[in-house]
């Protein structure tokens, strides 16, 4: 299987994918620390106390994640008030995905994304998606919920990719889908040559994020595409931008004409009652998190 299913003209879309993940890569990048972090928690060998000595290297960044720590969000009895303590309470993945929440936040401005929505909008999204990922992985009992949040962030990285390289393009899909309707990622490739999800899949590969968030980046609006084990956690995250489009948490057009049959979550076996109470509940979720998590 291909790591990008190709549309269209096989050759032009992978130049355009690849041209535009250098150009955007000339334009913005991830925080050094954020990288270093990445590839502390991806080691193996790696360790809780070296995972500290880099982060505590950043006053700003210890402050933001012990602010999430503290909060609601995790419920922890008493004040946290070393990231030492919180790494020890609740392990290196979830402090890695906060951190890079802290810091990922900053690459969504500029200018308007299109009209009605901005690049702010587009990252409440994203957190609004990975909130519901985390509470669906939670309600299945499943233990991902904090690679759900993870993924669930970084999902649509691709329209960070599409507003730097082709920002005029970008404006038109948006145009096209808010008068006319239809899927976003077809109009994409009409007026782009390649859709949000292989730009983003491309970008996550690039960064180095783990490889079961490029799949999600990649595959989030087709899961059934994938083999039965990589399907899990993209499915999660596909039936959570279901629900926060069409719940309009932030930029909601990705998403907002599919639906929860064509998402595929009886394939893996999501209750629809555990659904139901997670859309139910979306909206004092993702009020209660947002602005722990809002770009700086």
């Amino acid at each position: 299987m291909s790591t990008i299913p190709l549309t269209n003209n096989a050759a032009d879309n992978a130049t355009i994918v690849r041209d535009a993940i250098r150009k955007v890569s000339s334009i913005a990048t991830l925080p050094e620390i954020t990288t270093r972090i990445i590839a502390t928690v991806e080691d193996p060998n790696s360790t809780a106390r070296q995972l500290h000595q880099i982060i505590a290297h950043d006053p700003a960044l210890v402050t933001r994640i012990l602010k999430v720590v503290n909060s609601a969000f995790y419920g922890l009895p008493g004040q946290i008030g070393s990231i030492e303590r919180a790494i020890v309470l609740l392990g290196l993945n979830a402090v890695k995905n906060i951190a890079i929440a802290a810091s990922l936040g900053q690459l969504f401005r500029g200018a308007a994304l299109c009209e009605g929505y901005s690049p702010r909008d587009l990252w409440t999204h994203c957190i609004a998606v990975a909130i519901t990922a985390r509470a669906l992985a939670r309600e299945m009992k499943l233990p991902i919920a904090d690679e759900a949040f993870l993924a669930g962030m970084i999902h649509d990285l691709g329209m960070i990719v599409s507003l730097q390289v082709h920002p005029d393009a970008l404006r038109e899909v948006c145009r096209k889908v808010q008068t006319g309707g239809g899927d976003f990622c077809a109009v994409e490739q009409e007026l782009i040559g390649a859709d949000h999800a292989q730009l983003g899949m491309a970008l996550a590969e690039a960064w180095k994020f783990p490889r079961p968030c490029q799949l999600v980046a990649g595959y989030h609006h087709r899961p059934a595409d994938l083999a039965d084990n990589n399907r899990i956690l993209v499915t999660l995250v596909a039936v959570a931008d279901i629900l926060c489009c069409q719940g309009k948490q932030g930029f909601d057009l990705t998403a907002r004409h599919q639906n929860l049959a064509a998402s595929a979550a009886d394939s893996i076996g999501i209750d629809p009652a555990a659904i139901e109470r997670v859309k139910t509940n979306l909206p004092q979720l993702v009020e209660q998190t947002r602005t722990l998590f809002a770009a700086a």
